[in-house]
């Protein structure tokens, strides 16, 4: 268990294997968004980027929680120290494939953690978007807690956002999000390593809902990297899973 827990630690400052925090100059958060959004390490070295649904469920894609490993959430304390809390038990959707998302394909990539003891006061739910997204230019705001510049492993675990629009023909299997202002022509805004799970929020009448997450990202015109396009799983397809599930956990949604 030392040696988990050390590795889970270790993990905060080392690279997430797959969907490569906000990157290209993403400003930190605060207020509402701050309230929703947690941290998860595995004990293989990951990190990546939850939300809370309910007081001890969290939100998250299957890929960063893959069997054999242990999973723990990220709390802070007042100095900024970490500590890890214990998760009870992961769901993961049984339409979900490793490979088919390494292909930057469409694949049920959401899970749910039911977390050992309820969250801190401080933090709140978020809620589920019930839509899915249509139209290209459509705008979302992103929240992760991924690495500012690639391959600084070190400035992870800040929580940053980004307002992306929906690029190419948004639908139930796949959202793909750019940076308006670059285009994935050049290196702008987006997703990076420690940013799998981070939620897509959809504002509406001043009120923010989750309406995907985030599975993977690339570079500019497709390549390799960060700072292209960020490619999420909307939930409108996996809604009644989430529901269920969390019921079946014992955490049931509004």
């Amino acid at each position: 268990m030392l040696c988990r827990v050390a590795c889970a630690l270790a993990g905060l400052i080392l690279a997430s294997h797959f969907a490569a925090a906000m990157v290209g100059g993403a400003p930190a958060a605060s207020g509402e968004i701050s309230r929703h959004v947690v941290l998860i390490v595995g004990s293989r070295g990951n990190s990546c980027t939850a939300t809370a649904i309910a007081r001890d469920l969290l939100l998250t894609v299957a890929h960063c929680v893959l069997p054999g490993a242990d999973y723990k959430l990220v709390v802070y304390d007042a100095a900024r120290r970490p500590a890890l809390e214990d998760v009870a038990a992961i769901a993961r959707h049984p339409g979900f494939d490793l490979n088919t998302m390494l292909a930057h394909r469409a694949t049920a990539d959401v899970a749910l953690l039911k977390l050992a003891k309820p969250l801190a006061a401080g933090f709140a739910p978020a809620a589920l978007a019930e839509r899915v997204p249509t139209q290209a230019g459509e705008p979302f705001l992103v929240a992760g807690l991924g690495v500012a510049v690639r391959g600084d492993g070190r400035s992870g675990g800040t929580l940053r956002t980004a307002r992306l629009v929906a690029t190419g023909h948004p639908g139930s299997l796949q959202l793909r999000l750019v940076d308006p202002a670059t285009a994935n022509a050049r290196a702008g805004l987006g997703a990076c390593t420690g940013d799998s799970g981070a939620p897509v929020f959809e504002e509406s009448g001043g009120r923010l809902a989750v309406i995907a997450v985030v599975s993977w990202s690339t570079g500019p015109k497709n390549a390799g990297g960060c700072g292209g396009l960020t490619g999420a799983t909307p939930l409108g397809r996996y809604r009644d899973w989430i529901v269920e599930t969390a019921k079946a956990l014992g955490s049931p949604l509004p």
